[in-house]
């Protein structure tokens, strides 16, 4: 899960590409980059860590122009330790071309090596971004005569990329000289919005994985990048669309209205924020169901996704709604937080039990989700050691039992504490007295009243059904092989021409 932005203004680009990838920094925070166009010139900063500490006074003032992309970064594929894999990702052919690309490619393998063998194109990291990078420019390159390139032959190079890549990508690019490429896989799994600002100097327009950055920065949302759609905005403001998938649809990851997104967000017509609190009625319908034999005290929530699940819950049920943990806003997301020690500890440095609200009651926690466990069990621990009485945990998602292979940092099933297991051992593992989980089809119901036009999700995670169609069981052994090994793209290992070191100066 990344996120990415692509700005054409009439201004420096430089401080608005930065306030939108603060805002957006809940979606990655390993790695962050900035890249600025000035006529033909890029000019670039990236690397690890968070967006404050990446770029200072010096760096942004070297970011000229009025146009460019910007990128947090969360690995999926990958290291996440290498500098060399912050994006955005250049390849100086054709033209001059950089991508920041949210999502995750199936076939990444098979394409590194066509792209070595037919493209005679060197992939120099192990990121499945600089292979649709150098997809891309390879179908550019492929359509373009006499060294021109218009809005046809952009469009045309990514209907090849389209025919190529599987998988999910929401890309923002620009080619040198001409102007910024974005667009989105033909099943929109992966989010992006675009709005436009009209203002004194003329038009500018704003792509972005969220509306909040469209909001934050004073632009108006137009409307979502369709499935398999590709937009480009020329040096001049002149905007230029076009369908260039086969057959696309429009199937969005409905993880991201669970967690992933912030909920003062709009994606694919959908309000965040009202997904959850739907979810929150359809989950206290389940707990009348199924709990009636239980005597709940108190409904708190596990900070902050799940707080308005939470609310409309205890509204609905008549009980009493409290904030029995205070979070410390200065530690990361824990879910996005490679290996299970870091998380673990994570969440105790994270969030805090107030005894007053837990001693001798009854008490229902309430997260979103339950991927690893990690974050439950501790949360449970902290209830219990802070007096709880019983602990009852619900879960506005259903059980997460298979790895998603689309962008979100699931992988192995290993590491899934739903896999293999049915909710009473789960409820033993997180060590809670009473575990109750959301149903998908309730799940499904929740997301589709805010957008009835809507008829498919995509749902991998939670029932193992992979909509495009090439995720096999062999497939998942490699991709397991891969998280735990460390293996490259490359089978015969390590394809690394040129060690790029990033460490910044002092």
């Amino acid at each position: 899960m990344c996120g990415i932005l692509g700005l054409v203004a009439q201004t420096p680009a430089n401080q608005l590409l930065y306030d939108g990838l603060l805002v957006l920094q809940h979606r990655g925070q390993d790695a962050a980059g900035i890249v600025t166009a000035q006529d033909n010139t890029f000019h670039m900063h990236k690397g690890a860590g968070l967006v404050r500490d990446v770029f200072r006074t010096r760096n942004m003032r070297a970011l000229v122009g009025n146009m460019g992309i910007g990128h947090v970064r969360y690995p999926t594929a990958g290291s996440a330790e290498s500098s060399a894999e912050a994006q955005p990702f250049y390849v100086n052919s054709p033209f001059g071309i950089v991508l920041a690309h949210n999502g995750n490619l199936t076939n990444a393998m098979q394409l590194n090596q066509e792209l070595f063998r037919e493209d005679l194109r060197h992939v120099n990291t192990n990121s499945d971004s600089e292979v649709l990078l150098n997809v891309l420019a390879h179908e550019l390159q492929r359509g373009t005569k006499n060294y021109q390139l218009d809005p046809a032959a952009i469009f045309a190079a990514v209907s090849g990329v389209h025919r190529r890549c599987r998988g999910a990508y929401a890309v923002v690019a620009m080619i040198a000289g001409y102007g910024l490429v974005a667009f989105r896989d033909p099943y929109g799994i992966r989010p992006l919005v675009f709005g436009s600002a009209d203002t004194e100097r003329g038009m500018e327009y704003l792509v972005a994985s969220e509306s909040v950055a469209l909001d934050t920065l004073g632009f108006k949302l137009v409307r979502d990048v369709a499935p398999g759609e590709a937009i480009f905005i020329d040096g001049e403001g002149n905007f230029y669309s076009k369908q260039c998938a086969a057959s696309p649809s429009r199937n969005p990851c409905i993880f991201e209205y669970v967690y992933m997104a912030r909920p003062d967000s709009v994606m694919d017509g959908v309000s965040v924020y009202e997904t959850r609190l739907n979810m929150g009625e359809s989950l206290a319908d389940k707990i009348t169901r199924t709990m009636r034999h239980l005597d709940i005290d108190v409904v708190i929530p596990i900070p902050d996704s799940s707080r308005p699940s939470a609310l409309q819950l205890a509204n609905r049920l008549g009980l009493n709604f409290r904030e029995g943990f205070v979070k410390n806003r200065y530690i990361g997301r824990t879910f996005i937080m490679p290996g299970q020690q870091q998380r673990r500890k994570s969440v105790r440095q994270k969030l805090n039990a107030m005894s007053v609200e837990f001693r001798g009651k009854n008490v229902l926690l309430v997260d979103d989700s339950i991927v690893r466990g990690t974050t439950s069990r501790e949360i449970v621990q902290m209830a219990q050691g802070a007096g709880a009485h019983k602990v009852y945990f619900a879960s506005a998602a259903p059980p997460v039992r298979f790895p998603n292979v689309y962008g979100i940092d699931m992988p192995t099933r290993q590491e899934l504490i739903a896999t293999g297991r049915d909710d009473d051992e789960i409820c033993r593992e997180i060590g809670a007295d009473y575990l109750v989980y959301q149903e998908l089809d309730s799940l499904i119901k929740d997301v589709s009243r805010v957008n009835p036009s809507i008829t498919h999700y995509e749902t991998s995670c939670f029932d193992g059904k992979y909509i495009t169609g090439d995720v096999s069981p062999e497939y998942l052994a490699v991709i397991e092989a891969q998280r735990n090994g460390g293996a490259s793209l490359s089978k015969a290992g390590s394809s690394t021409q040129l060690d790029l070191n990033l460490v910044p100066a002092d």
